[in-house]
C-alpha cells in the first residue's frame, strides 16, 4: 500500500530572512509567457503493458536516488537502510515515511475562449514548513523536490493513453490530459473529518470499498472515455480523503470543480455558477467555492482579478500562465506550472523559481 497526501498553496512575503505576510497584492503579470524552455521538465514513458514492478524501472534508475536524498539527514539514510533490509523499493519506502507531512497547496484554472475552446492550467506548491533556508529565502524540500518533476507519457498497446506531470516515485496522478477527451488536476481539500477517518476505517474495519484518491485518478485517466464518464467517476466513488477534482472537457461549457466529501459531492460547473464576475472560467485553490478564502492564504482573489481584467477575448494558455505567474498565486512553494490543451492532447510543465520579493506561500 503506497500512501501520500497532497495539497496546494500560496500567499505572503519575507521580511529580513523570515516568512511574513505584509507584501501587497502584486499587479497582474502579463509578460511571463512563454516560459523558459530551459525550465521544461524531462519526459519519460510508462508502459502499462509491462508488469507493474517493471513499469517504473527506467524512470527510477535515473531519479530514484533523489527521492530519499530530498529528505533531511539522518532520516534519509535510515529510509535507505530500511529499504535495503526489507527488500522494498526505495520510492515506496520513502512515501510510507512522508505521506502524512507532504503538503502541496495548489491553484487550478480552466478558461474558455470565445470559440468554446477550453484550456487548463495549474500551479503545484510543495514543502510548506519543511525547512526554511534563511540564506536563500527558499523552502528546502521544495527546492530538493523540483528535480523530481517529470513529464510522463502513459502507453498501452503502443499507443498513448494519456500524459501527466508527476513527482518521480509517486504512482498517482495529479495533473493530466487525455487527448480530445478531458483534462484534470487535483487540489487538496482541508476539512476537520478528513482523510484520517477514512484511513482508520480502512485499517481497523477493513472498509476496502473506499478509494485512495491518488489511485482513483489513475483509474479515471486509464478507463474514462469522455468528460461525463470522468465526472461520474470523480463524483460518485467513495473516497478515503476529501479532495477537489478540477475537470475540463473537450466541448464548450465542459468544465467543473468537483468538491468532494468522502461520500458525497458538490459541483461548480463552468457557466452554471459565476466565479468572480465572469462565467468563462473556473478558479480553485484549496477552499470551498461558496466560502471566502482565509486572509492568510487568498490566492483566489488575485487570480479572479487578473482573469476579469483580461477578459474572455484573451483566454488562452498564455493568459493562464500569466495568471499563475502573478504573486501570490506564484510563490516560494511553487514547484511547477503546468498547461494543458485538450484538443491537441498537449501538456507542458516548467519548474518555477520565485525571486524576491515573493510570498513564502
Amino acid at each position: 500500500m503506497k500512501i501520500i497526501v497532497l495539497l496546494c498553496l500560496s500567499t505572503i512575503s519575507f521580511v529580513n530572512s523570515k516568512p511574513s505576510n505584509n507584501l501587497p497584492f502584486h499587479s497582474c503579470e502579463t509578460q511571463a509567457y512563454p516560459p523558459k524552455q530551459s525550465d521544461a521538465v524531462p519526459r519519460f514513458t510508462i508502459d502499462l503493458d509491462l508488469p507493474p514492478r517493471e513499469r517504473w524501472a527506467e524512470l527510477m534508475a535515473k531519479k530514484g536516488h533523489q527521492v530519499a536524498a530530498s529528505l533531511p539527514h539522518p532520516y534519509n539514510e535510515e529510509i535507505i537502510g530500511i529499504s535495503k533490509v526489507a527488500g522494498l523499493p526505495l520510492p515506496e519506502t520513502t512515501l510510507y515515511n512522508i505521506f502524512y507531512e507532504v503538503f502541496s497547496f495548489c491553484t487550478s484554472v480552466i478558461v474558455e475562449d470565445n470559440t468554446g475552446r477550453l484550456y487548463h492550467g495549474r500551479n503545484l506548491d510543495f514543502g510548506l514548513l519543511m525547512g526554511w533556508d534563511t540564506k536563500n529565502h527558499t523552502w528546502r524540500v521544495s527546492e530538493l523536490l523540483k528535480p523530481l518533476v517529470v513529464h510522463l507519457e502513459w502507453k498501452k498497446g503502443g499507443k498513448t493513453v494519456y500524459e501527466s506531470i508527476n513527482y518521480a516515485g509517486y504512482v498517482g496522478v495529479l495533473t493530466a490530459v487525455k487527448k480530445e477527451k478531458f483534462t484534470f488536476s487535483l487540489d487538496e481539500r482541508f476539512v476537520l473529518n478528513g482523510g484520517y477517518m477514512g484511513f482508520l476505517e480502512w485499517i481497523l474495519f477493513k472498509d476496502y470499498s473506499q478509494k485512495w484518491v491518488s489511485f482513483l485518478t489513475r483509474e479515471v485517466m486509464e478507463e474514462a472515455q469522455n468528460y461525463e464518464e470522468a465526472k461520474k467517476m470523480f463524483s460518485h466513488s467513495r473516497l478515503i480523503a476529501p479532495a477537489y477534482f478540477i475537470l475540463g472537457g473537450s466541448k464548450p461549457r465542459e468544465g467543473t470543480i468537483i468538491t468532494r466529501w468522502r461520500d458525497n459531492f458538490h459541483a461548480d460547473d463552468l457557466f452554471s455558477k459565476k466565479s468572480g464576475s465572469g462565467t468563462w472560467y473556473l478558479v480553485e485553490t484549496n477552499y470551498d467555492q461558496w466560502k471566502s478564502p482565509p486572509f492568510y492564504d487568498d490566492r483566489r482573489t488575485p487570480a479572479v482579478t487578473c482573469l476579469d481584467k483580461s477578459g474572455q477575448k484573451n483566454a488562452s494558455l498564455a493568459l493562464i500562465y500569466n495568471v499563475l505567474s502573478t504573486k501570490p498565486v506564484f510563490n516560494k512553494l511553487t514547484t511547477y506550472t503546468s498547461l494543458m490543451d485538450v484538443q491537441e492532447g498537449y501538456i507542458g510543465a516548467w519548474l518555477r523559481y520565485c525571486e524576491d520579493p515573493c510570498w513564502p506561500w
